[in-house]
């Protein structure tokens, strides 16, 4: 319950305080020169109030395994955790676990909460053996194989790697975290979402 607090406590007012601050932190990486290859997220965690979401986001795409998911079909009236993550990515892999955890936590309660990831910049079968050897059983769209439309369908929302974004029953960013996920952080946004009226 204290852990619940201080991750409630910590929460952003909104994304338009953190834009710049966003591109401050992406901007230090990239001069860093530490040739990471990619953006990490410094763990910031935002939350937007209802009134001050935007539009519903139109996420879809082929999963790692071949089959099709969309917001219309898979997350319609569902909060919607929405991961952004790849097998080359540290922070991705050490957060999966948490990100499984909380999944099967929700799996089978009869709440309305969906999980899907968005494996980017690697190919399905890389993407499909990475959640086979580590058991995760939510499905994962892949970028590629959908010719990068998940990527764009977040609107901006995901400038590093991992993002986690958690999506109102209208389909409306709710919450993001810029970085790795714990199982705690994640039940708490969620939470929160599922509480509204």
């Amino acid at each position: 319950m204290k852990a619940a607090v201080a991750v409630a406590v910590v929460l952003a007012v909104g994304f338009a305080t953190a834009g710049c601050s966003d591109l401050d932190s992406l901007e230090a990486q990239a001069r860093s020169g530490n040739r990471a290859a990619y953006a990490e997220g410094d763990g910031r965690i935002e939350q937007l109030a209802p009134s001050a979401r935007g539009a519903a986001l139109a996420l879809a795409g082929t999963t790692v395994d071949g089959a099709t998911w969309s917001m219309a079909e898979q997350g319609a009236g569902k909060v919607v955790v929405v991961n952004v993550w790849g097998s080359w990515c540290p922070p991705c892999v050490v957060e999966t676990p948490a990100l499984q955890a909380a999944w099967a936590s929700y799996e089978g309660s009869g709440k309305p909460v969906a999980f899907v990831g968005v494996d980017t910049m690697e190919s399905s079968d890389t993407g499909l053996a990475f959640l086979r050897a580590n058991g995760v059983t939510y499905p994962s769209i892949n970028d590629s194989a959908s010719a990068g439309a998940p990527v764009l369908a977040l609107a901006g929302t995901a400038p590093a790697t991992p993002t986690t974004l958690v999506l109102d029953r209208q389909g409306r960013v709710a919450a993001r975290v810029l970085g790795g996920v714990t199982q705690i952080t994640v039940r708490t946004l969620v939470d929160a979402v599922l509480a509204e009226s």
